[in-house]
């Protein structure tokens, strides 16, 4: 009963106690909060620290009744712990850890909430700064384990040297063993036996035919000269018949003495009578010769001269058509008719569209193109005309407006630059000097500025033996050097739409009469927006030289006169690589009653381009393109990425492992861009690292191989991309690494590749789900039918 009492007033006490240490801690905090007030407002407001000074002194006060209170509680305590029993005291003990432990806590939650105030930040952080620039000391006991790791790796080490030592001396010992094993071997005669026999050639199967059919040969010299004739005796088998009724002439050796089976009379029967039990076409045979002399022995020298001459007609009948039948090779084009110019047109795969569209071109030497510029084709090495250029050169040497769609590296730029060479070599030269200030008489615009250079140096090479002045208007150069170029007078300007537009409205340039437009590669012009400025650009022009959308635009006699004058009509030609609705509504726009000249299929790659597809992750994209050209690689290469920073970054990458890589992508200067250009094409680079900006029109010569990095965004540019290989009739290969997010791309791609005789799609691609249908279609499935069985 007194452990109990005495237990209930111990909590009591606790409790109490508990309470007034709580109460204290409050007063504390307070007393803390208000010093710190009190020293920022010190300087501040007297009277204030006049106030807090008595707050301390009130504080002080409090301290020390509380210390009193407290030395007053103890002294009640210690004869209440005097009277108390062992295990009272030690369940006390317990209550009071544990709710010293729960104080904690609740003191550490509170410290936790309360936020650190700046300057305890800033102290806790140089506190810090302190510790970490003092030098740390080493214990002994650290030294002690700090040597004792250095000395257990000094051992681990020199087992790993003792074991490798091991299996070296063990490999030894093993080649050892195997060539004294061989030696001895070597010694024992019948394993030198076998070894002869294997080293001499064993016979295959050629050679024993060789040998039977040798001895065949011989067997019949043998036969026909020593009169030797071996017969083999006849063996029956089993299944053999076992009477043979067979009979050979040979075998009669009875001669017939009676005349009559001598000399048999020949009966001829009328109509289609024959012996039976005689050969037929024998009979035939006999009885077209009893007719044929019958005939001739009744004939007349009369009717054998009519004859004679039938069959003269009937020959002569038979050679021409031979003679209209000749391939149109072996035709002069004069000789070539409807059907020779149809079957030389699908030769080369060109298909026409528009009204009184001329003959394509066989040879350089049969077209109607001067002499001078036949020189320069020769000189150049141009042997053969391409496909695009043997049907648009008439068309364009006719005044005609055209659009010509024919895959990369068709030779589309000479196509439309001999009617224009042909057209100002028309003009006098004193004309032509006399209007320098008037403008040029054409105008080419190409998307990029890459492909106006090429355009550019394309012409220049042409033209500049002739004469003729050409002139680049691009971005990325001093637009006031080309301006005075300008001033100095050209015949023909080859530009990019945006810095033209730019000439134009700074009156740079004048466009008074330009009569030749030609709108190169027009369905990128238009994907990059260029679409506003070709407005603007073709404003500038003059709009009386326009011409009728009559019949007179396909009129040749008409066209062909107007084309040898100096105003003639303006002549638009527009060339593309694919022809979406897009270029539709652009050519309907601006040209007159066109003539459409189609090169192989629309939009689809070359045949000759093989096409490989990788379905990895973007992860394993750099491993793949590091095993391809470990494989050996015949340089040029082009890689094609998406984004700029990508080429720089992958370009670099190559360099690091010891491939000569270049970078080209928009973000480069106009002098960097021709300069890798340059790099890649002299073979001072191997490998170009380039954004699409090099996907279009750009020709750099046997290209081996294109590497799609980074999978095209759409099939057109696909499409171009891989076009920069196979050029000019040679083969190439285009690989292409595709990732989940090129799915929108797996339908178009597989028809390409199924389309192709040199490529093979792969079971990823082919049976991949997003390649069964193209995106944006809805796949309903079939309802299978239901029988319902009563």
């Amino acid at each position: 009963m007194d452990e109990d009492t005495g237990l209930r007033s111990h909590r009591r006490d606790r409790k109490e106690r508990k309470e007034k240490d709580r109460r204290d801690r409050d007063r504390d905090r307070d007393r803390d909060r208000d010093r710190d007030r009190s020293d920022r407002d010190k300087d501040r407001d007297s009277h204030r620290d006049r106030g807090s000074e008595r707050d301390r002194d009130r504080d002080r006060n409090r301290d020390r009744e509380k210390n009193r209170d407290r030395d007053r509680d103890r002294e009640r305590e210690r004869p209440e712990k005097r009277k108390r029993s062992p295990e009272v005291k030690a369940k006390e003990e317990t209550v009071k850890t544990e709710e010293e432990a729960e104080a904690k806590k609740e003191e550490e939650k509170k410290v936790k909430k309360e936020p650190l105030s700046l300057e305890e930040m800033v102290a806790r952080k140089r506190a810090e700064e302190e510790a970490l620039s003092r030098p740390k000391f080493l214990s002994k006991a650290e030294r002690a384990a700090e040597a004792l790791k250095r000395r257990q790796d000094e051992v681990e080490e020199v087992r790993k040297r003792q074991e490798e030592e091991r299996k070296a001396r063990e490999v030894m010992y093993q080649d050892g063993r195997r060539e004294l094993e061989q030696a001895l071997r070597q010694e024992d005669p019948r394993e030198r036996d076998r070894l002869r026999r294997d080293r001499e050639p064993r016979e295959n199967k050629e050679d024993i035919e060789l040998e039977k059919k040798k001895q065949l040969e011989r067997d019949a010299v043998n036969e026909r000269y020593l009169g030797i004739v071996k017969k083999k005796k006849k063996v029956r088998r089993l299944n053999d018949r076992k009477f043979v009724f067979d009979w050979d002439a040979g075998e009669d050796t009875s001669v017939d003495y009676n005349e009559l089976y001598i000399n048999k009379h020949l009966v001829h029967f009328f109509g289609r009578g024959k012996f039976g039990g005689l050969d037929l076409k024998e009979q035939k045979k006999m009885q077209a010769k009893f007719y044929g002399n019958y005939i001739e022995h009744r004939q007349t020298q009369a009717d054998k001269e009519q004859e004679v001459i039938r069959m003269k007609k009937e020959q002569k009948k038979e050679d021409k058509k031979r003679w209209d039948d000749r391939h149109w090779s072996e035709k002069s084009p004069e000789q070539m008719t409807e059907r020779d110019w149809r079957i030389f047109r699908e030769d080369y795969n060109i298909a026409i569209k528009g009204g009184r569209i001329p003959n394509p071109i066989r040879k350089w030497s049969e077209s109607n193109i001067k002499k001078d510029i036949l020189d320069i084709i020769s000189s150049v090495g141009y042997q053969e005309p391409t496909p695009i250029q043997r049907q648009a050169i008439p068309i364009g040497l006719q005044n005609r407006d055209i659009i010509g769609v024919a895959e990369t590296g068709s030779g589309k730029t000479l196509a439309f630059l001999i009617p224009l060479l042909e057209w100002i070599q028309s003009l006098p030269k004193i004309a032509r000097l006399e209007d320098a200030d008037q403008g040029p008489y054409a105008l080419v615009l190409a998307p990029t500025r890459e492909l106006a250079q090429q355009i550019e140096e394309e012409t220049s090479k042409f033209g500049g033996p002739l004469g003729i002045r050409t002139v680049a208007v691009i971005g990325g150069l001093s637009r006031e050097e080309q301006g005075m170029k300008l001033r100095m007078g050209c015949e023909i300007v080859i530009a990019t739409p945006g810095r033209l537009v730019d000439v134009l409205e700074n009156r740079y340039l004048v466009l008074n009469q330009c009569t030749y437009v030609v709108f190169d590669e027009a369905d990128k012009m238009i994907d990059m927006g260029f679409e506003p400025d070709v407005q603007k650009i073709l404003k500038f022009m003059p709009v009386t030289n326009e011409k009728p959308d009559t019949d007179d635009a396909e009129d040749e006699d008409k066209l062909l006169q107007n084309f040898l004058s100096k105003h003639k009509f303006r002549q638009t030609v527009m060339f593309t690589a694919t022809m979406p609705p897009s270029v539709e509504r652009m050519a309907r726009q601006y040209l007159r009653r066109p003539a459409y000249v189609y090169i192989g299929s629309v939009g689809k790659p070359v045949e000759r381009t093989e096409q490989i597809v990788y379905m990895v992750s973007e992860q394993e994209k750099r491993k793949k393109l590091l095993d391809i050209l470990k494989h050996g690689i015949t340089p040029p290469v082009l890689i094609f990425v998406n984004q700029k920073k990508g080429a720089d970054v992958l370009a670099r990458g190559l360099e690091k492992l010891g491939h000569n890589a270049t970078t080209l992508h928009g973000g480069k200067g106009q002098e960097q861009r021709e300069h890798a250009l340059a790099n890649l094409k002299s073979g001072a680079k191997d490998i170009l690292v380039a954004t699409d900006v090099a996907g279009r029109g750009i020709d750099i010569k046997d290209v081996s191989l294109v590497i799609n990095y980074d999978m095209a965004k759409n099939i057109e540019d696909y499409t171009h991309r891989i076009g920069r290989t196979g050029r000019a009739g040679k083969t190439g290969k285009a690989i292409s690494f595709l990732t989940k997010e090129d799915s929108h791309l797996f339908y178009d791609l597989k028809q390409l590749i199924l389309s192709s005789p040199v490529s093979t799609c792969p079971p990823e691609l082919a049976n991949h789900p997003d390649a069964q249908h193209k995106p944006g279609t809805v796949m309903t499935k079939k309802r299978r039918e239901e029988k319902i069985f009563a």
